[in-house]
């Protein structure tokens, strides 16, 4: 469906060249919602605007189903951009105009007659769940409201591609999930491909198949979003994860007090993933072996490809028995990591 190839971008500055993104190489499926992370200055704003060809790439392909976007030009680009929609983080709706008449601005300019636009724009209303609400103005709406009429007006002319660029950054925690289950939704239903762009670590977690991480210019990790989380390797991932998992500074520091308090034994860390999430494996252990154990702190999470779960926890006894509970532990393929001192 999409496929990038060593793409690069550089922009000349006063200061000399700027490169945004460094030798870039994605490939998205149809019908998958792919997440692009990375904090400012990373170059994925960059990136999207090489999707959409707003920017021109200063060497590199942009592949949308076969054709070129980066060597597009005029009525051509024009074409394939009318297959490339995409929402802001600030809404970016027209303030003069209603709702139904936001939704149908992108028909307008695309010529659709009055009645057709009618019929499309009442669709769209009631897929995005703002039945009744065509008549408000945007200043009349909530956050969540205002993104949902850019999303009816991202579909409005049944694009192939819809880009995400922060698209829930300025929306409260509740919101957010309400729009990203929209999203999520609106994939399943009519097979859209989704490139979500963002900061935040939970909004792939929530909806992204596949995640690619961005660290300045570069993409230093991607695939399947379950695996990222359960097996992170670049350090600005694991960052991501942790974050993302609730480990906090304040987590960090009971841990340290759990240290202190238990100068014996192994506070372990397991991370669980698809099938292991359902294990008894604390009870076995229990069952098994000479040990006492205390769960520390613990936290399950959901992807689109499983659960995810991660679980802080004291084990105590003889240091052979504590051994073999470990191993017990890597045979029934638990992520595990023994906590030590800073």
């Amino acid at each position: 469906m999409i496929d990038i190839q060593n793409i690069t971008k550089v922009y000349k500055t006063k200061n000399g060249e700027l490169t945004a993104v460094n030798d870039v190489n994605l490939s998205i499926n149809k019908g998958e919602i792919f997440g692009i992370i990375g904090y400012s200055g990373a170059g994925k704003s960059t990136m999207i605007r090489l999707l959409n060809g707003l920017e021109k790439p200063t060497t590199g392909s942009v592949i949308v189903n076969g054709q070129d976007i980066a060597k597009a030009s005029g009525n051509e680009l024009r074409s394939a951009r009318q297959k490339i929609s995409m929402i802001f983080q600030h809404f970016n709706l027209l303030w003069s105009r209603t709702v139904e008449e936001n939704i149908a601005f992108p028909l307008e300019i695309a010529g659709v007659p009055k009645a057709k636009r009618a019929q499309r724009v009442e669709e769209l209303i009631e897929l995005v769940g703002l039945k009744g609400r065509g008549k408000a103005y945007p200043s009349q709406l909530s956050g969540g409201q205002k993104q949902r009429v850019g999303i009816a007006r991202a579909l409005a002319n049944n694009p192939e591609v819809l880009l995400c660029d922060e698209a829930t950054s300025a929306l409260d925690p509740e919101t957010t999930e309400s729009i990203l289950q929209l999203l999520l939704d609106i994939n399943k239903q009519i097979g859209l491909t989704i490139v979500l762009i963002t900061h935040e670590m939970h909004v792939i977690r929530k909806i992204c198949n596949r995640v690619a991480v961005m660290e300045a210019g570069k993409v230093v990790e991607q695939g399947d979003v379950l695996r990222v989380f359960q097996h992170p390797q670049a350090p600005i991932t694991k960052n991501f994860v942790s974050k993302a998992a609730g480990e906090t500074q304040e987590t960090q520091a009971s841990l340290e007090q759990i240290l202190t308090n238990y100068p014996s034994g192994k506070i372990v860390k397991l991370t669980f993933a698809g099938a292991t999430t359902e294990q008894p494996v604390i009870s076995q252990i229990i069952k098994q072996f000479d040990v006492v154990i205390n769960i520390v702190h613990g936290k399950i999470s959901t992807t689109t490809g499983g659960s995810l779960g991660t679980l802080f926890v004291h084990i105590d006894g003889d240091k052979q028995q504590i051994q073999q509970a470990l191993q017990f532990l890597k045979q029934h393929e638990i992520q595990m990591e023994v906590i030590e001192h800073d």
